[in-house]
């Protein structure tokens, strides 16, 4: 018996985070055809918990290690018995904060699995090294705990195949899930000092034919909520507009459709800007391009070989403003630009910072939405650029790190958040998620969603339509307007 066991991955061209289902998994369980499917939390919960949920108690927070079981969690004790090869997916490459999830970890599996007699086989983002936190050098799986290391290296023409035979995998998952589908490998400029993305494939993409069917295999299935991810720049894609168009008539019924990386210098390109236009209309309110800009100091920008000015990255965010400003059904805008922010790079001083705030004030003035502004520090992968470097921007500027991240988070997020999110706007679909304490923390589905506390405990994993009434540096407050129902909440949809 074949076992994969899914421990989330994070990388920055693709997230398998819940509630987003990444392709590893999926192409995994298509390619061994019976395999079986678990995930982190449902050995959590037979080893720390003795296969029993605990009963959260009013003045406890959601215990996310185990918020995303499958319905193989009462079974795991037989699976793991008479699993002969287990198949282990994990790495996160792009450290982030999650709110309904904990990625899995090597030390957590070599603890959990340490008598577990097998064939154990290592494969995910983990081959380039993992990282849960930033700023500091990434974690290489070099020791014998693991019988195999391997890169299922899959051509286009194999996914093609297994990603539609993986698409079972939805049954045995009870919750929605945001389905992570791959458009290509590799970065056109692939130059940026820190990335991994380079070291993976060159560039290469995947037919629109290839990518419907697995989308239309997927929606059979119930699927409603996608993203069109696993890129690093959308708008490189070929035949992107042509991909959008066919969606919206091939899935009428589609209830979430996103994009995700985006390079400014492919917007500003864009001449007529038909992709900008093509993305507002055929994908749902709250789409986010995420810029890795990485930084405004434009020496660093020089020195790390990024590939976006700060003018560049300025006249992308005017474009994605004009068109994409407007608010949807769902109260939110229909697309706009997010910024990543990495400090630690090479050639970092004292005063890069200042330029960030220059810049972003620049924004806020002009009245530019920015959805969402993403700052880390830099993890250092092994074949990088910054491995030449190490830990010396990191250790010589460590001490201004927390001050910068504060200035950005006051001077610039709690504005920007007052624009996009005004007091008594009316937020639909909040999907709720959590507890901490007398608080229910929710979301909408999508690339990034802002996070919304409202007070008292509501019924998790319902959804609600929610009136903003405060702000926090990075999510919002609300109040429920009312109740809303979706099929989704009786598994019709997945």
């Amino acid at each position: 018996m074949i076992t994969i066991l899914d421990c989330y991955t994070d990388e920055p061209s693709g997230l398998g985070v819940p509630p987003y289902l990444g392709t590893y998994p999926r192409y995994l369980i298509g390619y061994f055809k019976d395999a079986t499917y678990i995930t982190i939390d449902d050995l959590r919960l037979h080893f720390k918990y003795n296969d029993r949920v605990p009963e959260t108690k009013q003045n406890e927070s959601t215990r996310i290690d185990i918020y995303n079981l499958t319905k193989n969690r009462k079974d795991i004790a037989e699976i793991l018995e008479c699993t002969k090869t287990l198949i282990i997916v994990i790495g996160v490459n792009t450290p982030g904060k999650y709110l309904s999830a904990i990625p899995g970890t090597i030390k957590e599996i070599k603890e959990m699995l340490a008598g577990f007699k097998c064939k154990k086989i290592l494969t995910g983002p983990v081959i380039y090294g993992t990282g849960i936190f930033g700023g500091r050098h990434s974690t290489i799986v070099k020791d014998s705990f693991f019988d195999e290391i391997k890169d299922f290296l899959l051509t286009f023409e194999e996914i093609d195949k297994y990603s539609v035979l993986g698409t079972k995998l939805l049954e045995q998952i009870p919750d929605i899930r945001i389905i992570e589908i791959e458009l290509g490998k590799g970065c056109i400029y692939g130059k940026c000092s820190f990335c991994t993305e380079p070291l993976k494939s060159k560039v290469l993409f995947r037919s629109s034919d290839g990518i419907l069917n697995e989308m239309k295999s997927l929606y059979d299935r119930g699927a409603r909520y996608f993203r069109l991810g696993k890129q690093t720049c959308f708008y490189s894609y070929p035949e992107a507009i042509k991909l959008l168009e066919d969606i919206s008539k091939e899935l009428p019924g589609i209830k979430l459709l996103h994009i995700d990386n985006v390079n400014p210098i492919n917007v500003v390109a864009d001449r007529n800007n038909d992709v900008t236009k093509a993305i507002v209309k055929h994908c749902t309110s709250g789409n986010i391009a995420a810029f890795g800009v990485e930084t405004f100091d434009m020496a660093i920008t020089k020195e790390n070989k990024l590939n976006c000015a700060p003018e560049m990255a300025y006249k992308a965010i005017k474009i994605l403003n004009q068109y994409g400003k407007e608010r949807g059904y769902n109260g939110m805008p229909k697309f706009l630009p997010g910024i990543n922010i990495i400090f630690g790079l090479r050639g970092e001083t004292k005063g890069s910072n200042a330029e960030n705030i220059k810049w972003l004030k620049k924004f806020l003035d002009e009245d530019l939405w920015l959805r969402r502004i993403n700052i880390r520090q830099v993890v250092i992968f092994p074949n990088t650029e910054m491995e030449k470097t190490g830990t010396k921007f990191l250790k010589k500027n460590k001490k201004y790190y927390w001050k910068w991240r504060k200035e950005i988070r006051e001077q610039i997020d709690l504005p920007m958040l007052k624009k996009v999110f005004p007091t008594g706007l009316v937020l639909k679909d909040i999907y709720t998620e959590t507890y901490q304490g007398q608080v229910t923390f929710g979301r909408q589905f999508g690339t990034y969603p802002i996070i919304i506390g409202i007070r008292g405990r509501l019924p998790l994993k319902k959804f609600y339509d929610i009136k903003i009434t405060g702000h926090m540096l990075r999510s919002i407050t609300g109040e429920v307007y009312q109740e809303t129902f979706h099929e989704t909440e009786n598994k019709k949809d997945l």
